[in-house]
């Protein structure tokens, strides 16, 4: 990397290095700690802290990021934390604002994992479940129509969405669909300039697809380096809506190793929509349940490495990655794929979720709350667990 393209925080003195690495700690804690309500409020709260309060950079260079965080898999919110800390205290800024971001998530959806292993099973507890579980198909179905009206384009991205959904159905590998689905789209709109080179410069974006299908984990047990392994694989391609994590936790998890049901991983989305900061802190909740604080640890560690990795590989050519009009196309094709995906697993877990008269009285009722109304995920899922207590008192 040439010194026009060096981070300025390397030519700081060691003082003002240490200063800088300490303030973005304490921002990303904070941040951490009370960033409730999903992507699009998380964001708002880096804005208000980092441009308005703190102007550590330009409000045109902070969207400039945020735009760049669609362009790789992983949590976008999160993304945007790592690429702030980047670009105020290079790769150590980095590692702490990602980490400080993530880690009081983890540690309460953790404690929640601990409550839940114990004492899942009493009566008060599963009532509690019982209530929230149709709340949760309800945001998840307000993002699949959100997801929906970004992600279907045009004709083409219609026919990739239905395409997706039956080979879905059919059993065909999400992983391959993504990467058929990108290919296509590429195909399709930019047939007549593709070269060898815009390949080449696709390569950081196109490689997961090419090396995870060929990673082939044995279908007999868990330990916590599969674990491990899974959710750097789930990490590594998810793109669209934190909420497409449930098309892989389901198809990994579900049914290729056979270790959770549907109810487990509603379980464990209704923790992460309950506690501040990343949705993908679930992979924590389902780490837990697998393998314990080793397998917590590992699946936290796994799902969110990637994102780190590739912001800091990719961040200084932002701009050089914003102006691509192949990959821009390749995204709508994987985005759309995404949606697809997430139909299908809307529609087991809706069937897990709403068993009888209540539970698909309140999922119409959070449907109409969701739907009319701005409400944090966080208060939905308090309603839906007082709605399960009062059934089961009644």
């Amino acid at each position: 990397m040439n010194k026009t393209m060096k981070n300025e925080f390397y030519f700081l003195n060691k003082h003002e290095q240490n200063s800088r690495l300490k303030e973005i700690s304490l921002v990303f804690l904070k941040l951490g700690i009370t960033s409730f309500g999903g992507p699009v409020a998380h964001v708002a709260m880096m804005e208000d802290e980092i441009v308005k309060n703190r102007k550590w950079l330009s409000k045109e260079k902070f969207l400039d990021l945020y735009g760049a965080t669609n362009l790789i898999p992983g949590p976008n919110s999160t993304e945007l934390a790592i690429h702030l800390g980047y670009e105020r205290g290079g790769w150590l800024g980095l590692i702490l604002a990602g980490a400080c971001f993530i880690l009081p998530a983890m540690l309460i959806v953790l404690s929640f994992s601990i409550i839940y292993t114990k004492y899942g099973a009493l009566p008060e507890v599963s009532n509690i479940l019982y209530g929230v579980k149709p709340v949760i198909i309800a945001i998840v179905f307000q993002a699949f129509i959100r997801l929906g009206q970004s992600a279907i384009k045009s004709r083409t991205t219609s026919i990739i969405g239905v395409a997706v959904i039956v080979l879905s159905i059919l059993g065909v590998n999400e992983i391959l669909l993504l990467a058929l689905a990108g290919l296509f789209m590429l195909i399709s709109t930019d047939s007549s300039k593709l070269n060898k080179s815009k390949f080449y410069s696709l390569a950081p974006i196109l490689m997961p697809f090419a090396v995870l299908p060929s990673v082939q984990l044995q279908k007999t047990g868990m330990d916590t380096s599969k674990v491990f392994l899974s959710f750097v694989k789930i990490g590594s391609i998810l793109y669209g809506s934190g909420y497409v994590l449930l098309a892989f936790l389901e198809a990994e998890f579900v049914e290729k190793f056979g270790v959770l049901t549907n109810q487990q991983i509603l379980d464990a989305v209704a923790v992460g929509q309950f506690t501040p900061g990343p949705v993908f802190t679930t992979a924590t909740f389902i780490g837990y349940i697998l393998e314990g604080i080793s397998g917590a640890i590992a699946a936290t560690i796994g799902i969110f490495l990637p994102a780190f990795l590739l912001v800091g590989i990719l961040n200084p050519f932002v701009s050089k990655l914003r102006s691509s009009k192949a990959l821009s196309n390749i995204l709508d094709g994987i985005n759309v794929a995404s949606w697809g995906l997430m139909a299908v697993v809307s529609l087991k877990l809706g069937v897990s979720a709403v068993t009888d008269v209540p539970t698909a009285i309140l999922a119409i009722i959070s449907l109409f709350i969701v739907f009319k109304y701005k409400i944090n995920s966080a208060f939905m899922v308090l309603f839906g667990g007082i709605a399960g207590l009062v059934v089961y008192l009644i």
